[in-house]
Parts: structure tokens; C-alpha cells; sequence
């Protein structure tokens, strides 16, 4: 089983969320617990990719056509870092 931590300021943003894209969150975090990241590019919807330029290192998934979430797997560990949902804006936020 993996474990999915979210940083402290993801939590802010999960409240200004629409509803169905908080559920699609919701779902998004059981297939990674479950299955980790590689069981989300099993499933097309989400539409899984490495993130280039300043996010290098990140991965992105999609969550409806507007909203993504970013997030970074650490080192061997089952650990997933969800660090942003965002309305797809990928530069970096200082």
C-alpha cells in the first residue's frame, strides 16, 4: 500500500474545489493507495505525465479538463507527495 501526503497548503485549495472535481480527487487518491503511480497510467482518464522545465521531477494527472494534481514520488519509498491541485497553470509558484 502506498501513502499519500498532501503539503500544507493543498488542503486550502481541496476547499475551493468543485464538488465533482473533489470527488475525482477522492477517487484519484484510492487508485494510488492501492495501486501507486503506475496504476494510474493504466487508466486513460487521468492522463498521467512527467512534468518538465521548472516542475522536473513532478508528474501530473488529470482530474477533469480543467483541474490537475501535481505530485512527486519519494525515492523507494511508497510515499506519493500531492503538492498542488491547480486549474492548470504549471509555472512555478515561488
Amino acid at each position: 500500500m502506498w501513502e499519500v501526503y498532501e503539503h500544507r497548503r493543498v488542503d486550502k485549495q481541496l476547499g475551493k474545489l468543485p464538488v465533482d472535481v473533489l470527488k475525482r480527487y477522492e477517487k484519484w487518491k484510492d487508485i494510488v493507495e492501492l495501486t501507486g503511480p503506475s496504476g494510474l497510467r493504466l487508466i486513460r482518464g487521468f492522463r498521467d505525465e512527467a512534468l518538465r522545465g521548472d516542475w522536473k521531477g513532478h508528474r501530473s494527472s488529470r482530474l477533469n479538463q480543467q483541474y490537475r494534481v501535481i505530485y512527486c514520488t519519494k525515492g523507494d519509498q511508497l510515499l506519493v507527495e500531492v503538492v498542488e491541485v491547480n486549474p492548470h497553470d504549471y509555472r512555478r509558484k515561488s
